[in-house]
């Protein structure tokens, strides 16, 4: 009987059209993770190459003036994606990875983006995790929700409950074949991803497929448990894409609201203001001024003077530096009000799966808002150490062609690994064995 419901389920129209779309949009998927990872390193590849071009260039075009040189150069960072980037994009899409900076005042440098098609960023981006979360639990709803109705309604449960030897068993064995069918085809897919995208088998690779498989498991125990309650087929399908509308569109929308009315950036534009002000004003105001602040910044320069007739770069860096300086309150109210909303949403993602999978994800492909933050006070970092190797060469007027050009090399961002897939799991399988275990418990009777 077991060899028969085997060859019955995978001769089914329902298996064969699920099989065809996961594959389908699995490759689709994959091919767009591949395309944005080749756009991503061509793109860094092309700012390596343009860095040398581009020293070059300046220097010819200035090269008895390092004051106005060092104002024109530019210093490019790198945030390097990774290949799991290709299985979840996150938000790296629209957030810059490639920071080009020169030594004026670096708000202004920071958020400029990279140029992408704004129609497809208004479309989004069909990735691997995006499979995972949206689609995966279609197919499993599809293929279970009639698990126990379809048998009591064309009428051969009395029959089932006559001739096998267990009930329970006979609904596990069913059961069983569209978990492994799944799972079969979530695995044939990594393994395209990982050999097309090129993703080394790391820890990292793990994390991503066994958060998954749990997810997995999640909608399997959620099926389960509306199945056990014995409602009709029509009352199944109907609960459950509810409870997917439910779970994976509205809670997430719903949760991203509160959080965004919990912690309004208005720090935002009040720092863009406040640093261009900041540094406008400058023009006007005495060069005493702008010198002590400066000089309290940086003690060690203040031996360069304070020269109060016409122009001089001393002053001009100063005030540029004390634009970015009158709005750090800002800036860092800022990027604490988006640190504290990415720990918002992973306290209430705890409670939601799909939710909870997708930050996971970014996490582990390193795509996250959070990450972001972080690449971009690295930024900084790396701003000021190239700012206070070329002030005392602009300061003492050095000549360009004395100094060692060659070693102002393309930096690379080195992101730091504090993803822990116990607490991302856990909370998951806890709820799975609720689930299971509350329906198996109510219908011991049923199924003895």
């Amino acid at each position: 009987m077991y060899a028969l419901l085997i060859t019955q389920f995978l001769r089914s129209k329902t298996v064969i059209l699920a099989f065809g779309i996961v594959l389908v949009l699995g490759v689709l998927s994959i091919s767009t993770g591949k395309q944005f990872l080749n756009q991503k390193q061509v793109a860094v590849e092309k700012t390596i190459a343009h860095q040398k071009k581009h020293l070059e260039t300046q220097l010819s075009f200035h090269k008895d003036d390092i004051g106005l040189l060092s104002y024109y150069i530019k210093f490019s960072f790198i945030n390097p994606v990774r290949p799991l980037a290709g299985i979840s994009i996150g938000q790296s899409d629209v957030n810059s990875h490639i920071q080009s900076v020169g030594i004026v005042a670096l708000e202004g440098q920071k958020h400029n983006t990279d140029l992408v098609n704004p129609m497809r960023l208004q479309v989004g981006n069909l990735d691997f995790s995006f499979l995972i979360i949206f689609l995966f639990p279609l197919v499993i709803i599809a293929l279970t929700f009639n698990l126990l109705s379809e048998e009591e309604e064309i009428g051969t449960w009395k029959m089932i409950t006559i001739h096998a030897k267990s009930t329970f068993r006979f609904l596990l064995l069913k059961l069983s074949m569209r978990l492994l069918f799944v799972f079969g085809v979530m695995i044939l897919l990594f393994l395209a991803a990982k050999i097309i995208l090129d993703i080394p088998f790391t820890g990292d690779f793990m994390a991503m497929c066994i958060l998954s498989s749990c997810y997995i498991l999640f909608w399997f125990a959620l099926c389960l448990f509306v199945v056990f309650l014995r409602k009709s087929s029509n009352t199944n399908a109907i609960v459950l894409l509810a409870s997917w509308l439910v779970l994976v569109v509205f809670l997430p929308v719903l949760v991203n609201n509160y959080i965004t009315n919990s912690y309004p950036i208005g720090e935002a534009y009040t720092m863009a203001i406040k640093q261009r002000d900041a540094y406008h004003e400058k023009w006007d105001t005495d060069k005493i001024a702008t010198y002590e602040k400066f000089y309290a910044h940086y003690p060690h320069l203040r031996k360069y003077g304070m020269e109060t007739e016409g122009f001089n770069w001393v002053w001009y860096y100063a005030m540029q530096q004390l634009g970015d300086d009158d709005s750090k309150e800002e800036r860092e109210a800022m990027y604490a009000k988006i640190k504290k909303r990415e720990l918002l949403s992973r306290k209430i993602a705890r409670f939601f799966p799909p939710l909870k999978v997708q930050l996971s994800m970014n996490d582990i492909a390193k795509t996250s808002l959070t990450q972001h933050v972080d690449f971009l006070d690295a930024t900084t970092k790396f701003h000021e150490k190239i700012r206070l190797d070329l002030y005392p060469k602009v300061f003492e007027k050095q000549d360009p062609s004395s100094i060692a050009w060659e070693k102002y090399q393309p930096e690379f961002f080195k992101p730091t690994n504090e993803f822990s897939l116990g607490k991302s799991i856990v909370p998951m399988l806890l709820i799975v064995v609720l689930l299971v275990g509350f329906s198996v418990f109510r219908n011991l009777k049923y199924f003895s």
